[in-house]
């Protein structure tokens, strides 16, 4: 049954803030540290970090080896499973390094499913899907229009 979130949706709604945020300052540990010790991370592309450690490896290994592209993103939807444990639908695009616009290719579909610890949320898994809407170019233009307003909002 998915329950109310009134207590908590702002919380979960910062934490995946601060993952886009970690993901945008290119640092794999400051993503890393908002997961559970075990928590995981499913890319993009269909990688799979395991780990606080290895999230903070892997990822600091992309950062370091490629020039990402930045998130600008924004939660959906939050919903309750349990008074501590709660799944965040979100969408992202993706600025890429010397650009100013959303690039369409690379928007994506992020399902952020977290607990709450004695102290604070955490991330207990992320996936990242591509948000590609095969055969349906209006959903892409839709997409691109809303994280547009988004990118100039941040501005």
């Amino acid at each position: 049954m998915w329950g109310m979130i009134e207590d908590y949706g702002q919380e979960l709604r910062a934490l995946y803030q601060r993952f886009l945020d970690g993901w945008n300052d290119r640092s794999g540990e400051a993503i890393a540290s908002l997961f559970v010790e075990d928590g995981y991370v499913i890319g993009f592309d269909g990688s799979q970090h395991t780990g606080r450690s290895g999230i903070a490896r892997d990822l600091q290994k992309i950062f370091d080896d490629h020039p990402t592209p930045r998130y600008v993103g924004k939660a959906r939807s939050v919903r309750s499973l349990s008074a501590d444990a709660a799944v965040l639908l979100g969408v992202a695009g993706m600025v890429p390094p010397g650009k100013d616009e959303i690039e369409p290719a690379l928007h994506t579909v992020q399902n952020m499913t977290a607990m709450r610890g004695a102290d604070r949320w955490w991330i207990v898994s992320l996936q990242s899907t591509p948000a590609q809407y095969h055969g349906r170019p209006q959903l892409v233009e839709d997409l691109t229009e809303e994280l547009q307003e988004l990118l100039v909002m941040s501005h």
